[in-house]
Order: structure tokens, then sequence, then C-alpha cells
């Protein structure tokens, strides 16, 4: 694994979080999972990006904050950048359904290939993953963190119904 040009660390209520950017965005966001982050073994390297983006983040938890404007660059597919596009326009406490969000992204019928992207998000929370829902409200799977326990914390911190 390659190291990251700049890098940062934060506590948060789901654990520990590791930023990653560049210059001018932030490029990753990881939710502690086993007390291991992706780049453990190597120093942070903050940045004025990534200064903004845990002061953001800080926001969020303490509830102050309900938009991130910190910049962000996406490396995907052109299928995932559509969909991460579409989900970035999901505001706090707002949920949809992973068909609802393929419909937003110009993409109907492709609710499988819509979950995946949503799974392969680089920048959880900053861009709300969380905020999608099986069409009935149930949860499913989440890849950030410990998985559905972090979902249910982001979702119940958004006052966003689920069951």
């Amino acid at each position: 694994m390659t190291a990251p040009l700049f890098l940062a660390r934060t506590e948060s209520p789901l654990g520990r979080l590791e930023l990653t950017a560049t210059d001018t965005a932030v490029t990753s966001l990881s939710i502690e999972r086993a007390l291991r982050l992706p780049h453990d073994d190597e120093p942070e390297r903050p940045n004025p990006v990534l200064d903004d983006a845990v002061r953001q983040l800080t926001e969020y938890f303490a509830g102050t904050r309900t938009r991130f404007t910190v910049p962000v660059q996406l490396v995907g597919t052109t299928f995932q950048q559509e969909i991460w596009n579409a989900l970035s326009s999901v505001g706090w406490g707002e949920a949809l359904s992973y068909a609802e969000l393929g419909l937003a992204a110009g993409r109907p019928g492709s609710g499988r290939a819509v979950g995946g992207a949503v799974g392969a998000n680089p920048v959880p929370i900053l861009i709300g993953c969380h905020r999608v829902l099986a069409s009935n409200r149930r949860l499913t799977g989440y890849s950030a963190g410990n998985g559905l326990p972090t979902k249910i914390w982001l979702l119940d911190h958004e006052l966003i119904e689920h069951r």
C-alpha cells in the first residue's frame, strides 16, 4: 500500500477516523475496525484540507454541522462516480432506497450495482452512504467501521427512521 501524501487521524464516537488527502481535497476516510486503520503504521502528515475536514467532522459529531463543505476527490468507475454524485445531494436527516438512488443517478433498475457503488464510497460520512436503506426502510449492510452498528449510530445521530 502506497503511503498517502497527507494523512490525519481524529477521535470520534465511532472510534478513530483516518483521512487522506492531496493538496486540495480529501481522498479517503476510514473508520476504525477491530482497533485498526489502513495507515496505522504511517505518521500523520496533516495539511489545511485535512485540518478543515477534522474540524467539520468534529462539528458533525457534536451536532452543530449538517453539511460538509470540505472538497473531496473521488476515484472510481464512471458508474461509481454517477452514484456518488447523486448520493452527495442527499442531506442530513434524509434517506433513500437503493432503487431511488439509482433513479436519481440516471441508472434505474440497477439496484445491486448501486449497492456495490455505495459500499465502495471512499469518503463515508462526508458523502453519507449510511443514508441509503432498503425500500422498506430496513437496514442493509454497511462496509465502513464496524458495519451495521456504525450505520445505526449514524442514522440515529441524524434522526433517520429505520428498522
